[in-house]
């Protein structure tokens, strides 16, 4: 087996995009030895799903498209990212504006933590970001 495997999908920056990269990142992980009902693929659909969903509402119409990036190095540690060109970093809203949004990166942040891993948030050179989630990759690689 490779050292390290790697997928990538660029998807128009549109509310239905979120389904095909959720979709996208299952079928990776699913072709790279991780059954669909583990609780990392679980995780993994999630995190792409906040990902993906903040890319789409949160860039103000600056972010044509988003991004989808896995990588599985070494059989070690599976890094998830989703990339966009708005240039403004996630950040926490106040509890009250939480109400009825706002949730999706603490739930991110949960989500990588209790997988053993951890959120990062990467400038890209064009002037966006991509915001990584990497977790320990505790599957037998066939």
């Amino acid at each position: 087996m490779a050292d390290h495997q790697e997928s990538s999908l660029t998807l128009p920056s549109a509310p239905a995009s979120v389904g095909l990269a959720r979709r996208h990142a299952l079928e990776v992980l699913a072709g790279w030895g991780l059954p669909a009902e583990s609780g990392i693929a679980e995780s993994v659909r999630l995190i792409v799903s906040e990902l993906a969903t903040n890319a789409v509402q949160h860039t103000g119409g600056r972010s044509p498209t988003f991004t989808v990036e896995l990588r599985l190095d070494r059989d070690e540690v599976l890094a998830v990212g989703v990339t966009d060109s708005h240039p403004r970093r996630p950040r926490r809203l106040a509890a009250a504006v939480q109400q009825d949004n706002g949730r999706g990166m603490v739930i991110v942040r949960f989500l990588a933590a209790e997988a053993g891993g951890r959120l990062s948030v990467v400038p890209t050179a064009a002037g966006g970001k991509t915001v990584w989630i990497r977790v320990p990759w505790k599957v037998a690689v066939p």
